[in-house]
């Protein structure tokens, strides 16, 4: 169904509310995100505990049938493993680059994942191929963000820990668009299995938590423990704790807008609606953090959100039908 189509089926001022929440809840997320990964030292277990709250609110909704619960086979959810597993990267990718870095950096980082999203079109089957407007949209995409990392007096600075972080991010964001796209549509179009876009996110949260353990355990299980008791000595266990729920539920609800909208509206309108957003979490998290933004910061970011904008309206442009032959 195209976009224009699937909008004449929801009335505006529900449009309006998904994406008004949608943003809210996103940008909340970024600022709780940030706080707690300033206290504690152990980003894997913020991420993972994250995805626990996300798991709480979906088990609540299910037992009291406010939603209906899922009715998969061990093959289902076997098929739906790989996208958990990028849904996990990306999200713990986007943890770790904003406790490591600035919240501003890695937004204008994740910005280039369009052109991340076109390397895995070529590359991994079917093969996605682009009009060449969309490929072109790349170039400002990519050079916004190195313009914006050139600071003036220093030259190039990039915290590289930061944006490897949201480069893993942006990598397995485009794996999870492109595995899951068949899967999920298979899934939704069963209506015995339930699994409506509400559903669909919150199996995906559950198995990305499942993926999520174990880096954990590897990573951080030796001195979670001390960090957990410095980080509450030194802001409060009640601040930590009330950081991470709130970071977790704004997570996992601006998810479910987001996913929302998107079974309204279509892809287009969503990845226009989504580059936009980042403008706004750009902006609060300079103010709240007060994170530096300077003249190239600003340019930079400007051109690679613009060009991740284009993108999105060209990535779906038709081309135009060829004139038939006599």
């Amino acid at each position: 169904m195209s976009d224009k189509g699937k909008e004449a089926g929801a009335s505006t001022g529900k449009l309006a509310i998904l994406v008004a929440c949608w943003y809210a809840g996103n940008t909340l997320y970024n600022v709780y995100n940030k706080k707690a990964t300033n206290m504690i030292h152990a980003h894997w277990f913020v991420a993972t505990a994250q995805l626990v709250v996300g798991i709480v609110w979906s088990l609540v909704m299910w037992a009291t049938g406010l939603r209906k619960t899922p009715n998969l086979t061990a093959a289902d959810i076997a098929s739906c493993i790989p996208i958990g597993l990028c849904a996990c990267l990306a999200h713990a990718g986007s943890v770790l680059a904003s406790a490591v870095g600035a919240v501003s950096f890695a937004q204008i980082v994740k910005a280039c994942e369009p052109a991340f999203a076109a390397v895995v079109g070529l590359l991994v089957p079917p093969m996605d191929i682009k009009p060449v407007l969309a490929y072109l949209m790349l170039l400002p995409i990519v050079g916004g963000v190195g313009l914006a990392c050139i600071k003036e007096g220093k030259g190039v600075d990039i915290n590289m820990t930061a944006f490897l972080y949201a480069s893993m991010a942006n990598m397995a964001a485009a794996l999870k668009g492109k595995l899951g796209s068949s899967i999920t549509k298979a899934l939704k179009g069963d209506k015995s299995k339930n699994m409506d876009a509400a559903n669909v996110y919150a199996v995906m949260n559950i198995i990305s938590f499942c993926c999520s353990v174990p880096f954990v355990v590897v990573n951080e299980l030796p001195t979670l423990q001390a960090e957990w008791d410095k980080a509450a000595e030194a802001h409060g266990s009640s601040a930590l704790v009330t950081n991470i729920i709130v970071s977790g539920f704004m997570f996992y609800i601006y998810n479910e807008f987001a996913f929302a909208f998107t079974a309204h509206v279509g892809s287009v309108t969503s990845s226009v609606l989504n580059t936009a957003k980042r403008v706004i979490i750009i902006v609060v998290s300079s103010i709240v953090f007060q994170e530096a933004m300077e003249r190239n910061t600003v340019i930079g970011s400007a051109i690679a959100i613009g060009g991740t904008f284009a993108y999105s309206l060209a990535s779906k442009k038709k081309p135009a039908p060829k004139a038939k032959t006599s």
